[in-house]
């Protein structure tokens, strides 16, 4: 594999520090923290351009809340600043390792995402029979920072850019608690490795992809499975013989044990590709597919949050607009057309004005 030196200076560079800015910023431009930073943008980043060059940069510390998709998972949402020097390194580094990525790895990247894993799924699903759905059980709480790391220098050989890199890791606060065991430990080595990364960090959403790319390559140039997608830890396997599918998740099983990972025993399954399979928030088959129940009734629930937060006054109706067409976009997709009109209905007999676009938006008035 190709390595690459001397980054350090362009990652700390005041351009790249200023279009780091400007991507942190995205959709968070009226927030304090990030306005208050913004206000006295060029000394801010000057003084951070300051702290990384002479090595006495240390990340802030996080703030944790709860979701529920619809299990409970912790977010970790670090300072500002820290976002602006994640967004930083990754303007540098993404595009080293993006090139070494696998084509059908569909998370997180540009010109992918979770419509084109579905479609590229239903190409695959058109031509095999069968379909080994994986998940990989707590992935980025379970993520080893020493294997991590070591995945990282296997193309990154500027010091500098490591020491950094380590201190962002270093610095990731406790994740939810769990422990596994693999071949060589013993009582004590689950609580003395650290692990775990912050879901939310821009790095963590990255450096999954990193973690597994070994692993997808594996699966595509060793095991040469015809069909094979990943979107962060949901991936799946299609083939036509059953019997050499159950061959595969043994050896996938083993692949990920040497990083420290395992398979959700639950969500591992072998299924018919014409039956259909649920992949990404939708239940998707050959031809078509549509939004699987559990995701509509979460939504309802968030709709049902966002009209009080309007009702009093925390919520504008642009901003309300803004997720609606953002949820509808992702509805449509499937075969769902009757659930919009069920939204459209929802929505007027809570008393909010709507009038579809010829776009095909819809745009929200003033409460009647």
């Amino acid at each position: 594999m190709k390595t690459v030196k001397r980054l350090f200076n362009t990652i700390t560079s005041f351009d790249n520090l200023l279009e780091a800015a400007k991507k942190a910023q995205k959709g968070k431009r009226y927030k304090q923290t990030v306005a208050q930073f913004h206000f006295r943008l060029e000394e801010n980043l000057l003084l951070l351009q300051e702290e990384l060059q002479d090595g006495s940069y240390q990340p802030g510390d996080y703030r944790t809340f709860y979701i529920y998709d619809p299990k409970e998972r912790m977010i970790s949402a670090a300072p500002y600043r820290d976002r602006v020097v994640h967004h930083a390194l990754c303007n540098v580094i993404e595009p080293v390792f993006e090139q070494t990525f696998i084509f059908d790895s569909y998370a997180n990247r540009k010109g992918k995402g979770t419509h084109r894993a579905i479609k590229r799924y239903q190409q695959y699903a058109k031509q095999h029979p069968y379909v080994l759905k994986c998940d990989i059980r707590k992935f980025f709480p379970s993520i080893d920072h020493k294997v991590l790391k070591r995945e990282l220098r296997r193309k990154v050989k500027c010091q500098r850019t490591n020491h950094l890199i380590d201190t962002i890791i270093d610095n990731s606060n406790q994740q939810e608690p769990h422990l596994q065991w693999f071949a060589g430990d013993d009582l004590f080595s689950p609580l003395e490795r650290r692990k775990g990364l912050p879901i939310g960090n821009l790095t963590s959403q990255f450096w999954g992809n990193v973690y597994l790319n070994r692993f997808d390559h594996f699966v595509k140039e060793e095991l040469r499975v015809p069909g094979y997608i990943r979107y962060v830890d949901d991936f799946v396997l299609l083939g036509h013989d059953k019997r050499e599918i159950h061959r595969w998740e043994t050896a996938v099983s083993d692949y990920l044990a040497s990083l420290r990972l395992i398979l959700h025993p639950n969500k591992t399954q072998i299924h018919q590709t014409k039956d259909g399979i649920p992949f990404l928030g939708f239940q998707v088959y050959p031809h078509y597919c549509y939004v699987r129940k559990e995701k509509i009734s979460r939504y309802r629930r968030y709709l049902r949050s966002n009209l009080r937060l309007k009702e009093n006054g925390k919520l504008s109706p642009q901003d309300l607009e803004n997720q609606l067409n953002a949820w509808l976009g992702h509805i449509r997709f499937g075969n769902n057309t009757r659930l919009e009109y069920n939204i459209f209905w929802y929505l007027r007999k809570h008393r909010v004005g709507l009038f579809k676009h010829p776009s095909g938006s819809w745009r929200v008035l003033e409460q009647q």
